[in-house]
């Protein structure tokens, strides 16, 4: 008999609630060890790969003009929730191996004028012989134009009045910009509005198909940007393709 078909149940629309279930296995707090005992948080999914260990996440999570310098080191906590704050995930998590941005995400140019092009893959170590993805499973991963549709993004907020610690979310009808409704960068971005998702959502998955029971669905892009009652996800382009098969090839 063939595997059992997923059990699709789409959240509540949400503008920005705890998530009712806690936590998902397969979403997860992402931490940046910085110089000066400092650290930067965001969120980030693992997502199905030949090597079961690629990590996706937003390109500004790593590298952006603001700090155009990488971390000495990033740590991933999957499942994350009210577990020690960022200095848990970096002496617990999963360590991060290596990680690839896009080839148009250019620190030394405009946020603004690189923003297409801003998503990334990680590439995450094996622990005890297991890869990230036997141990929690993962989340399908689209390349592609992305129309609008029933959405879910999750992430780790942490500016008032969230805390970082516990997982929100908002759900809703996505869309998806055209040209002449916004500035050019965001053409074809995916927009959640309300939402009113803090820094530290940054890289969070946006999911369709979301089925409880494996804790997973398809991921159709990742949090880039936001005001103060929308969120923007950034699809991972055709292009990301030759990126996602060089960081997620069996035997690295």
């Amino acid at each position: 008999m063939g595997a059992a078909a997923p059990q699709v149940s789409d959240p509540p629309d949400s503008a920005g609630d705890r998530w009712p279930h806690r936590s998902v296995r397969t979403v997860g707090k992402l931490v940046a060890q910085l110089p000066g005992r400092q650290v930067e948080s965001c969120t980030a999914a693992i997502v199905d790969a030949p090597n079961g260990s690629v990590v996706a996440t937003a390109a500004h999570c790593l590298t952006n003009p603001q700090r155009p310098h990488a971390p000495r080191a990033l740590y991933f906590q999957p499942g994350y929730a009210h577990r020690g704050g960022p200095e848990a995930v970096l002496r617990k998590g999963w360590k991060v191996a290596s990680w690839r941005t896009a080839p148009g995400w250019n620190v030394h140019r405009r946020l603004k004028s690189i923003l297409p092009h801003d998503w990334a893959f990680l590439r995450m170590e094996k622990r005890h012989g297991r890869t990230i993805q036997q141990t929690y499973g993962a989340n399908r991963l689209h390349f592609g134009r992305v129309g609008g549709g029933r959405t879910t993004t999750l992430g780790y907020p942490a500016e008032p009045p969230y805390d970082g610690e516990r997982l929100d979310y908002c759900a809703g009808d996505a869309h998806r910009y055209a040209r002449g409704e916004i500035a050019a960068a965001d053409v074809g971005a995916l927009s959640l509005r309300p939402c009113d998702l803090t820094q530290g959502a940054s890289g969070g998955p946006w999911l369709r198909g979301y089925d409880p029971a494996r804790q997973s669905g398809t991921l159709v892009a990742v949090t880039s940007v936001g005001s103060d009652d929308e969120l923007l996800g950034r699809p991972y382009p055709e292009r990301a393709r030759s990126v996602f098969r060089e960081v997620g090839a069996r035997g690295r």
